[in-house]
């Protein structure tokens, strides 16, 4: 399906970008369009792959821009297939203290994605969201919340034979940039303890290579307006940190510092109230959009009152991996197996 065709990913620079990259590059996609606002990242990502991969390279087309701004978006959607919009602010305690900027990119960025996307035709868009607009506390689970109202909303303005447009929500991703994993290795290099903000909070897991699973599962199979969840695993943070220090054999304190700005002891990927219409597809759960209209009165005759036996989907209720399967899991990731290596070869 991406024969020959031209992909953009906004926010490209990130970590899922990068694994997207590592996925279709070798692949007969025509071209990959790293759509992102800093030009350092994308210099970086430019060498790497001329380095690593010369023969392929050529696909990656980079351009500056910020979705805050709906021209610059316009300017790089020319000739678009399909988009990843991966563009976001993400972290919670930064998104607590400015949480306008969180709503300027979250939710207006999102926004003007998805307007650019339509008056150019672009077939599909697929946003990604995260486990914490479910039940938000802070600002970054809020800005999420809303960005996939903005998500539900616009597929209803728009026939899907133009632009069909789907959202995908999952939990943390193992060592993806600014995440705890990368922290931890820093401070077990620098003979410091691990610093955790509360052993029994629960976080769902899974690799960058499983978030970019959902997404084609999501493109393949989602209908315009669709959530879909993956249903993941979960630990806590504890035995996070126990794998961790396992793995690098270790016998480091750990340093328990508090819940930060926004935090919860948990989270979810599907609600309660989403369990009235969610659909069960075996790894997946799928939210399709309430196609009703604002014309309430003829459900007083029409409704249906009928409601699924599913229930609220979280971090505390899922499988919970013990400390071998965390290890199991970590040793896929390659972040992981370099650091590891590098770190016998100076023993």
């Amino acid at each position: 399906m991406f024969h020959g065709k031209t992909l953009m990913i906004t926010g490209g620079t990130g970590s899922f970008g990068n694994a997207v990259l590592n996925r279709f590059l070798d692949t007969d996609i025509g071209e990959i369009r790293i759509f992102s606002r800093d030009e350092k990242k994308q210099d970086d990502m430019r060498h790497e792959f001329q380095a690593r991969m010369p023969e392929m390279a050529q696909k990656i087309k980079f351009f500056i821009g910020d979705v805050r701004d709906l021209g610059s978006v316009k300017n790089a959607m020319y000739g678009v297939d399909y988009i990843f919009h991966a563009a976001a602010l993400k972290q919670v305690p930064s998104c607590e203290f400015f949480p306008l900027e969180a709503v300027k990119t979250n939710v207006i960025g999102t926004d003007n994605v998805l307007t650019a996307a339509i008056d150019a035709g672009v077939r599909t868009v697929i946003c990604l969201s995260t486990d914490k607009a479910a039940y938000p506390v802070n600002a970054m689970g809020t800005s999420k919340a809303m960005m996939e109202k903005v998500i539900v909303a616009k597929s209803r303005t728009v026939s899907p034979d133009r632009t069909r447009i789907c959202c995908t929500r999952y939990g943390n991703v193992l060592c993806s940039r600014g995440s705890v994993v990368p922290l931890w290795i820093e401070q077990l290099k620098a003979g410091k303890p691990l610093t955790i903000t509360e052993p029994k909070m629960t976080r769902f897991v899974m690799t960058l290579e499983e978030a970019v699973d959902l997404v084609l599962f999501a493109f393949s199979h989602g209908e315009s307006g669709d959530i879909l969840v993956q249903k993941a695993p979960a630990c806590t943070i504890g035995i996070l940190a126990q794998a961790v220090k396992e793995l690098f054999q270790v016998q480091e304190d750990i340093r328990i510092i508090g819940i930060r700005h926004g935090e919860k002891l948990y989270e979810t990927l599907l609600t309660n109230e989403e369990c009235n219409h969610t659909l069960d597809l075996g790894r997946f759960y799928r939210v399709p959009c309430d196609k009703r209209d604002l014309n309430y009165d003829k459900y007083f005759t029409q409704g249906d009152q009928t409601r699924n036996t599913l229930t609220e989907f979280n971090s505390n209720n899922t499988v919970h991996l013990d400390v071998e399967q965390v290890k199991q899991k970590l040793l896929t990731v390659p972040y992981i197996r370099q650091e590891l290596a590098e770190w016998e070869s100076r023993k």
